[in-house]
């Protein structure tokens, strides 16, 4: 307060340095905030990296499923035969936490793939090797098929 208030008007010119002070105020409270959460996106991320490593994704059933039985095959019963009980439980464990946050990530492109494994071949395709080189089968789509079915 800058001097006292006598009149209906200094009351009012009061009342719009107080607004004007206050929205300031805020502004600069809005700005401080946007720059600790700018600070705070490493811890952010650690976070983040670290929940993935102690929990596990429940979205995709079947192919975590399906990991978690390589996992158990390939490390646990083979790469870590000869290890310890602690290493024996904890290396799978935070593998099959983090695979099935990965597998998440990339469902889309890992189901496409496995798809593409079962995907019929025209009778003149050929996708093995031969004198050397590979010839790569052309993917043509089942519209066409379905095309010349009807003929």
């Amino acid at each position: 307060m800058t001097s006292t208030i006598r009149t209906y008007e200094d009351l009012l010119a009061e009342r719009l340095r107080l607004e004007s002070l206050l929205q300031t105020q805020k502004q600069i409270i809005r700005k401080d905030i946007d720059e600790i959460k700018l600070e705070l996106v490493p811890v952010k991320a650690a976070i983040n990296f670290v929940g993935k490593l102690t929990t596990q994704d429940h979205s995709n059933p079947i192919l975590n499923g399906t990991i978690n039985t390589i996992i158990d095959l390939v490390v646990r019963k083979g790469i870590l035969a000869r290890a310890g009980w602690f290493t024996k439980f904890i290396v799978p464990f935070v593998m099959k936490n983090f695979s099935s946050h990965i597998v998440d990530e990339k469902k889309d492109d890992i189901l496409r793939k496995v798809f593409s494994l079962f995907k019929k071949k025209k009778k003149g395709d050929k996708s093995h090797e031969s004198n050397g080189t590979m010839h790569h089968a052309v993917e043509e789509e089942e519209e066409d098929d379905d095309e010349n079915d009807l003929d």
